[in-house]
């Protein structure tokens, strides 16, 4: 299979977050209609794909760099949010970020292999390192009707400051990893 580094305890549960239903959103077994930006301000917003929106915050370091392959490894800052962004609505709600109270950790995933939610595998692979983007996950594109953990109920739009902070090693791939990725599109 996919090389996976064993886990850090301390990213073990940021890992379980983010990742919670994704394996259920990339093989099917959750799939719900994009309902989730009705009432969401997006102007200035670019449409991304399947009802993603984003906006570009900084550009990325090098706009000739590559962007992550699905299977590479790569590292991001984020700040999650719930209910909107906070500059926006005073009432959202910080609910997950890679930044603590003793300096930020980046979350390094696989990307494109649903190690993440499936808006994250989308936006990332058309991230350069470098760029931070504000997004608008639909919650077909997160966590679905499940939410996660308690802390993010069924149904929610996610909001996320994203930056994409390096790109790593490919994963060895393998025949049985190739049809994976094939049998597997975002």
């Amino acid at each position: 299979g996919l090389s996976i580094s064993p886990l850090e305890s301390s990213s073990v549960e940021r890992r379980a977050f983010v990742s919670k239903s994704a394996g259920l959103v990339a093989t099917g077994f959750l799939s719900l209609p994009n309902i989730a930006n009705a009432d969401i301000d997006t102007a200035g917003y670019e449409d991304g794909p399947r009802g993603l929106k984003y906006k570009v915050i900084k550009p990325p370091t090098d706009p000739d760099s590559p962007s992550p392959q699905r299977a590479q490894k790569v590292k991001a800052k984020y700040t999650l949010w719930l209910k909107g962004f906070p500059d926006v609505n005073p009432n959202a709600k910080k609910v997950d970020s890679s930044k603590g109270p003793f300096g930020e950790k980046p979350f390094e995933f696989i990307a494109g292999v649903g190690q993440v939610i499936k808006g994250w595998d989308l936006t990332v692979l058309d991230m350069k390192v470098g760029e931070e983007r504000r997004i608008i996950v639909p919650s077909d594109l997160g966590y679905g009707a499940r939410g996660a953990g308690g802390a993010i109920p069924g149904g929610s739009t996610l909001y996320f400051d994203l930056e994409l902070v390096e790109l790593g090693q490919m994963s060895q791939l393998g025949p049985e990893q190739l049809k994976w990725l094939e049998d597997n599109p975002l």
